[in-house]
């Protein structure tokens, strides 16, 4: 996992590296030029044939553009390269007013920029770059861009929509510490960030400002992270989710992989169910039990053999109530799924109560099993509780409305997981997944095409497998690695179907092809 930090977070490391650990501020500036010009030559071909510009602001964000400059130069003798310092090179701080004067030094004739006015003169001049590099603002700023920086990145927004953009630490324009837009923000094709991602480039909607994402070491110890105080927001990678799609020791079976037990579904509503029970099996439970309505019985065995059965009494309308279900049923069971498909009913209510406050096994609560628990404070439990809300069910969990959460997510689910003793996966762009010692993980896997019926029933399911099978694991990070490979099975299902065509079961389907993406 990837730290994420703030503004704050990444000016204390940045201090103790070149306070403490005696690592001049100058050689870090000149790591960070060598990693975005390694990534520019990666992303343009053939750079030789591009009119490039940079554009370098008055902080050491421009020093890191300087010095992008200076080894362009060094590099790529035919690059037709124009520098821009929206600054008076005498108020730039020491490091960058190093690295001006050293650009100087190689005869390249940067030109300062320091007012709209100059700005707009130059503007013939440069307008035609096919590459921009973005050094105008860093990771300090606490408003909305003003003055030049403001007009230059409205500028390169419209006027230079052909051209590479490659944003150094920070897409100017950008706050560091939430997801929350300040203003306008430059529109990078890819940032490269020192030391740690950001909070604001992997959380929407700032992040998709951000482009791809590449994190750069560029001298910053990894025992000065680790010791910035918590609680921590952390990025999961494919690494984290790697781990749980490991090829399987020749010596298993069925039984080595855990056994869920799945409750919900009604007669007339059997997908949700079954879609669950199903992925969880994609997902590489060794066996599923779903206890459902004797109705829907026939639909879900017709759909997956596969899955085994209890057939449940039945309300009048089809649905599950307390007297459906019995203890019995959690022996010889690793894990337990709630909710999908059970009803809204006062008596389905008060069977998910119960199975909620009587279950001795790991729990994933989801979707109409959500439902129940609002209406009375959420207790902790003896075993793991996971609960996968959407907006809208964390807004009624709290008592709050769906705006409220979307511009707080990663407070709110910290709080709440903190203050019921439970694992959340606050689900949506950038879904969150919060453990009760406050730490947050943020998922950057997924696609639009995965808000459609059925999507989080998918989850549950792949939580609960995820579960069954690594019991001895950190919850946390095993229901991480689970929204990881959901988001990467929605990613291919996009690919084959389109955002607009996917259905859930396609994500389901392609569980497998994920598992296997990863483990390549």
């Amino acid at each position: 996992m990837l730290r994420i930090l703030t503004a704050a977070e990444m000016r204390e490391a940045d201090r103790a590296t070149i306070e403490d650990r005696q690592v001049p501020g100058l050689v870090l500036m000149e790591n960070a030029a060598s990693a975005v010009t390694r990534k520019l030559l990666e992303l343009v071909n053939d750079i030789g044939r591009e009119k490039a510009l940079v554009l370098c602001g008055k902080g050491n964000n421009g020093g890191d553009g300087l010095a992008v400059a200076r080894q362009l130069l060094l590099l790529c003798p035919r690059l037709d390269l124009r520098t821009v310092l929206l600054a008076e090179p005498d108020t730039l701080p020491p490091d960058a007013q190093a690295n001006w004067k050293m650009l100087a030094a190689q005869d390249h004739a940067a030109r300062v920029a320091a007012t709209p006015g100059a700005w707009n003169a130059l503007l013939p001049d440069v307008a035609d770059c096919s590459v921009v590099v973005d050094a105008i603002l860093g990771t300090g700023l606490r408003g909305p861009a003003r003055g030049t920086a403001a007009r230059v990145i409205a500028d390169v927004n419209r006027g230079f929509r052909d051209a590479k953009v490659i944003a150094v630490d920070m897409p100017s324009g950008l706050g560091s510490d939430s997801g929350e837009l300040l203003g306008e923000s430059m529109r990078a094709d890819c940032t490269v960030t020192f030391t740690a991602p950001k909070a604001s480039q992997v959380l929407a909607p700032a992040c998709e400002s951000v482009g791809e994402l590449t994190v750069a070491r560029i001298g910053t110890a990894d025992s000065l992270l680790q010791a910035l105080p918590g609680p921590r927001l952390l990025l999961c990678e494919a690494d984290d989710a790697r781990d749980f799609a490991a090829p399987r020791d020749r010596s298993g079976h069925k039984g080595s992989y855990g056994h869920v037990l799945a409750i919900g579904g009604s007669r007339s509503k059997p997908g949700a169910i079954l879609m669950a029970g199903t992925s969880a099996l994609r997902a590489g439970c060794g066996l599923v039990t779903v206890v459902t309505a004797a109705g829907a019985c026939d639909a879900i065995v017709a759909a997956t053999p596969e899955l085994m059965l209890e057939p449940a009494s039945e309300l009048a309308d089809g649905t599950l109530g307390p007297e459906s279900f019995e203890a019995r049923l959690y022996a010889g069971k690793t894990v337990a799924a709630l909710g999908p498909g059970l009803g809204n009913s006062g008596p389905n209510r008060a069977l998910a109560r119960r199975v909620y406050e009587t279950c001795p096994l790991p729990l994933v609560v989801d979707a109409d099993g959500l439902a129940a628990l609002q209406e009375r404070p959420i207790k902790s439990r003896a075993a793991p509780t996971v609960l996968t809300p959407h907006p809208g069910e964390m807004a009624r969990l709290i008592g709050s409305d769906t705006a409220f959460v979307q511009r707080n997510r990663v407070q709110t689910a910290r709080e709440f997981a903190a203050s019921t003793g439970t694992y959340l996966v606050l689900k949506g762009n950038r879904t969150l997944v919060a453990d009760p010692e406050g730490d947050v993980i943020v998922n950057p896997t997924g696609t639009p095409g995965m808000a459609t019926a059925g999507s989080g029933d998918i989850l549950t399911g792949i939580v609960a497998a995820f579960l069954a099978q690594y019991p001895d694991r950190p919850v946390l990070r095993t229901a991480a690695a689970a929204v990881y490979l959901h988001g990467l099975a929605g990613q291919l299902a996009r690919d084959e179907y389109g955002e607009q065509g996917m259905l859930a079961t396609d994500i389901g389907r392609h569980l497998a092809d994920a598992a296997k993406e990863l483990r390549a």
